[in-house]
């Protein structure tokens, strides 16, 4: 039996998704859980490579000499420690795009939180005087943050409420902001032990973490997008029957049903899949003159990443404690680190509001502009009268606005739009190709900062002007996102990929839904089913 003969249609395109209820919130917020392993680990890494004790195991200098310039762990080590995980994740994010549509997001996402544990299990067991094994430690835990980084958006975005996806997939940003959080604090207990424990705390903790997320994910349902790919649509009903809280025989599961088998089936019309190479060359085909290629989806998805990470945010999270301790007039550092990261999460829940408010688009021109304010602001009072104790609180205070301009928009943003531009046929692909070039870049930004910031080994101290890079830098965010970035609030990732089909991004928020796939498919005029007709169990794709 086709798929189109045995499930009821809708041409309204108000009806093709079921009303929201608390159980869809409540499967979104456990699965933004994930955005705390990310998060978590920025936020440790940071305090770490500053404490004392960390630097006497990894250097080998006497705990005498605290305080002197030289007690430092080395530029390139420091580099290597904060790159490898972002190096791992790379891998691991494309790695995941395969394993997303073979063994199902699900499953996905539990593998990653096995490789992550034996990750953070391998830089616990050293005593931090064995660098290799910290380096592979971080290594392995990297690849199952990309595992999991990469599949929770695919997974939220397939699974949220199109009215508040918005939102709730914003709430991966807020668990990321959550993480840098814990990590400041347990850095900020753990940073004056004279012990390993300094260090093995903070790190052993994220097994903690790792376990609650496995037992959330565990006990949550496959997405339904993932059984429709995989052409199994009982399993998809009641997937759907769990996720909108219906039952499987309702209108509102059979018409969303329809409307997402609908559309795999004209996307596999325009592109079929024709082998495993051609699946990734998918992700690649089409024009760059058309905005609803896939290769210009791709290029969007990737491109988004990149830019989020040129907003310089990590530069904060992952050398903001020594930065604030170069500036010299600073006493604690790592209080004011802790500061910086408090700001990012009490920011950050504004973005669910004002993402479904004013939209994707409209935030992130907005954000980008307010962010290159501030950079400028800090770099030239730097710049001036960076010696001066009141120039350097104004510096920390506008600091702290560009991280408000970031919690609030480019943050949560970036990671809504990556998982809804992509067409189902190549979606897991698509997201993890650009989650990977979010850890390309963080990786990249991890190498190159230490280097120009500090003036030690070969390195250029930039100071405070690092900050007119970073201002540039986010006025080309402004740029790109006047001209390139669609607005997706309020449809259906259906809706979407037909959006994207017929306007362009600057007359994107204009676009109103006026038909849906099934009905253009003409699923039910054939063969005279009705509408009211039910799936059963032999139904397939």
């Amino acid at each position: 039996m086709g798929a189109s003969e045995a499930i009821a249609v809708t041409a309204d395109t108000s009806r093709i998704e079921a009303p929201t209820t608390w159980k869809s919130y409540l499967m979104c917020a456990i699965a933004a859980f994930g955005g705390v392993l990310f998060g978590y680990d920025s936020g440790y890494i940071s305090g770490v490579l500053a404490m004392d004790f960390f630097i006497h195991q990894q250097t080998g200098l006497p705990l005498s000499d605290s305080g002197d310039d030289n007690f430092v762990i080395s530029t390139p080590d420091k580099t290597l420690l904060v790159s490898i995980l972002s190096a791992g994740t790379f891998f691991g994010a494309i790695i995941a795009g395969d394993m997303a549509d073979w063994w199902g997001r699900r499953t996905t996402v539990l593998m990653g939180c096995v490789i992550y544990a034996i990750g953070v299990i391998l830089q616990v067991a050293g005593d931090g005087t064995q660098f290799a094994l910290f380096v592979v430690g971080r290594l392995v835990a990297g690849c199952g943050v990309g595992f999991v980084s990469a599949i929770i958006i695919l997974y939220m975005s397939e699974i949220a409420p199109k009215a508040v996806r918005g939102a709730v997939v914003s709430g991966y940003q807020f668990a990321v902001t959550i993480g840098l959080l814990l990590g400041s604090c347990v850095n900020y207990a753990t940073q004056d032990m004279m012990s390993t424990a300094a260090f093995r705390i903070p790190i052993g903790l994220q097994l903690l973490f790792i376990v609650m997320l496995a037992a959330g994910i565990f006990w949550l349902p496959e997405s339904p997008r993932y059984y429709v790919k995989k052409g199994d649509l009982l399993k998809a009903a009641h997937s759907l029957e769990r996720v909108r809280d219906q039952p499987k025989d309702s209108l509102f599961v059979q018409e969303e049903l329809a409307e997402i088998v609908a559309n795999y089936e004209y996307e596999m019309s325009v592109i079929p899949q024709n082998g495993y190479f051609s699946s990734w060359a998918n992700c690649f085909k089409g024009g760059l003159r058309n905005p609803a290629s896939n290769l210009r989806r791709t290029i969007l998805g990737t491109s988004l990443q990149m830019m989020q990470q040129w907003t310089g945010v990590n530069f904060i999270f992952y050398y903001g404690t020594t930065f604030f301790q170069q500036l010299g007039t600073i006493s604690d550092a790592f209080l004011i680190s802790l500061i910086t990261t408090l700001v990012n999460v009490c920011s950050t829940p504004l973005s669910f509001y004002i993402i479904e408010k004013f939209g994707r688009r409209q935030i992130l021109i907005v954000g980008a502009a307010g962010m290159v304010i501030c950079q400028f602001i800090v770099a030239i009072v730097g710049v001036t009268d960076g010696s001066n104790d009141t120039a350097v609180k104004s510096m920390i205070a506008f600091i702290c606005i560009y991280i408000f301009f970031f919690a609030t928009t480019w943050g949560p943003g970036a990671w809504v739009l990556i998982g809804e531009i992509f067409p189902l046929p190549i979606r897991s692909r698509g997201v993890a190709l650009s989650t990977a070039s979010n850890w390309l870049w963080n990786c990249i930004i991890a190498i190159m900062t230490p280097y120009i910031t500090s003036n030690s080994e070969g390195g250029v101290d930039l100071g405070a002007k690092i900050f007119f890079l970073w201002g540039s830098l986010c006025f080309i965010c402004f740029v790109y996102a006047y001209f390139l970035i669609f607005e997706t609030k309020g449809l259906s990732l259906e809706q979407v990929d037909r959006m994207m089909e017929e306007v362009t991004p600057r007359h994107s928020a204009k676009w109103v839904p006026h038909s849906t796939f099934a009905e253009d498919m003409g699923y039910s005029k054939r063969n005279g089913v009705p509408e009211t007709d039910h799936i059963d169990e032999k139904t397939t794709v």
